[in-house]
């Protein structure tokens, strides 16, 4: 089992929101650089070999510890062994990290769409750009995130921390929706799928337009192939639509909620993830960039 490409992560909190959907915080045993947007590759010995899934990185590059946004597949080959992890355990990380999902910098207005864990990349890109300006600089970017979920608890704690965030700053607007609000009576917040909304929040936002906006798309598969025509409608070229899919096998006996694998081509390239919109494999694309083998579990 070779393991000279890796390095060991230890886990040092676990949060759950619900059975199959848990924020894990991982305190790596050697300097980690990345960029925020990148992925990271897990892995765990199992019968004797090494099983390796990617998983998008929460954390920004200066927060000490490791933090990943990751959804239980019940039949998969790796999750439910993170599952059992207990504090002081470890794991297995491949020391570079990789991906191309990251912030396009030629804009400055970011419209960025997002299923469940496919608000991971997100999150980095947004706590990176407000340690830079604790530290003294101006806010370069500005962020019109729209972020769903069948229910409200699948959000987890991110919903809290950008809602927080946004009432605080001008340059981020946060917008949680529910798809079941049937399912979460106490929601008092928009309702709807991404694709449903997204056309109503960009005609709003008059700064974020076809001209002047990135954006991008994470998450469920039917999410991202949805905002990609709406986008396409609105105007957007398609080298300023970014994608990356979390994608799960039928062989998971799981039905893709929320992540997906790389799409083919002029479109989209594709991550494999460890479910639906988890965060794990993911396969970034700009514009038409090639997909880029995968694997899922």
């Amino acid at each position: 089992m070779p393991t000279d490409k890796f390095c060991r992560v230890r886990l040092v909190e676990r949060i759950d929101f619900t059975d199959d959907l848990a924020l894990f915080r991982f305190q790596p045993e050697e300097p980690v650089s990345f960029t925020p947007g990148q992925y990271a590759t897990l892995a765990l010995e199992v019968e004797g070999k090494l099983v390796p899934r990617a998983y998008s990185i929460v954390s920004a590059p200066h927060e000490p510890l490791l933090e990943f946004f990751i959804e239980l597949v019940p039949h998969g080959k790796l999750t439910p062994r993170i599952w059992e992890l207990r504090e002081g355990d470890a794991m297995w990380m491949r020391r570079k990290i990789v991906g191309h999902f990251t912030l396009e910098t030629k804009r400055t207005r970011h419209l960025m769409l997002a299923t469940v864990t496919g608000i991971a990349p997100y999150l980095s890109m947004i706590r990176a750009q407000r340690h830079a300006i604790e530290r003294g600089a101006s806010p370069p970017h500005r962020f019109l995130v729209i972020h769903g979920a069948s229910r409200s608890k699948e959000l987890g704690v991110y919903l809290d921390e950008l809602r927080k965030l946004s009432e605080e700053v001008d340059w981020l607007t946060y917008i949680p929706t529910v798809s079941r609000p049937w399912e979460d009576p106490d929601w008092k917040g928009e309702t709807g799928r991404v694709d449903d909304i997204v056309r109503k929040y960009l005609d709003a936002a008059e700064d974020f337009t076809p001209e002047t906006a990135v954006a991008y798309a994470c998450g469920h598969p039917q999410m991202i192939e949805n905002v990609r025509g709406i986008l396409r409608r609105a105007g957007f070229d398609d080298a300023f639509i970014r994608e990356e899919q979390y994608f799960v096998q039928k062989s998971a006996e799981k039905t893709p909620r929320k992540a997906a694998q790389p799409a083919a081509t002029p479109k989209p390239a594709a991550v494999p993830a460890d479910r639906l919109p988890p965060g794990a494999r993911p396969i970034p694309t700009v514009g038409k960039l090639p997909p880029r083998p995968g694997t899922t579990s």
